[in-house]
């Protein structure tokens, strides 16, 4: 069975709503085909600390709606990998949504990467505000302006 790269991301949130506003641009990513949702959980850490995983049926009707319109079937990898761990820094009153992907549209190459023996030894995320910055510097520069190299 051919996967692509399997991620994980911790999104936070002020307070205890998460208003499904990220739904419908994941919902755009599977319908594309350019991830697969493998898992997804809702997590709240009440103002004295406990932490409380949601279920689909405790949000309200919109959220849960929302949520209903993803083509998923959860594998239950976020239960494996520990929620609890997960979550530490979550700071109380506050909650967070944990998603599982596969980045479907990477197949291909991380095929050819195994064939070829090519091991993958870091994977970072640039920070929104770096990448800004860069673009705004170049933008700056003018055109014309030379790359690395």
């Amino acid at each position: 069975m051919e996967v692509g790269p399997v991620e994980y991301a911790i999104v936070t949130f002020p307070g205890s709503e998460m208003s499904g506003v990220m739904v419908p641009a994941i919902g755009d990513l599977i319908k594309r085909g350019v991830i697969r949702l493998i898992d997804l959980a809702l997590i709240e850490r009440r103002p004295d600390g406990t932490l409380r995983i949601l279920g689909l049926e405790t949000l309200p009707p919109e959220e849960r709606a929302a949520y209903a319109t993803l083509d998923a079937r959860f594998s239950g990898m976020l239960r494996a990998m520990d929620i609890s761990d997960l979550t530490d820094a979550l700071p109380a009153g506050s909650s967070a949504a944990l998603m599982v992907w596969e980045d479907t549209w990477a197949m291909g190459l991380s095929e050819a990467l195994r064939s070829s023996n090519g091991v993958l030894v870091d994977r970072q995320t640039v920070p929104h505000e770096l990448v800004m910055a860069a673009l705004d510097a170049l933008d700056a520069e003018g055109p014309g302006a030379e790359g690395p190299g």
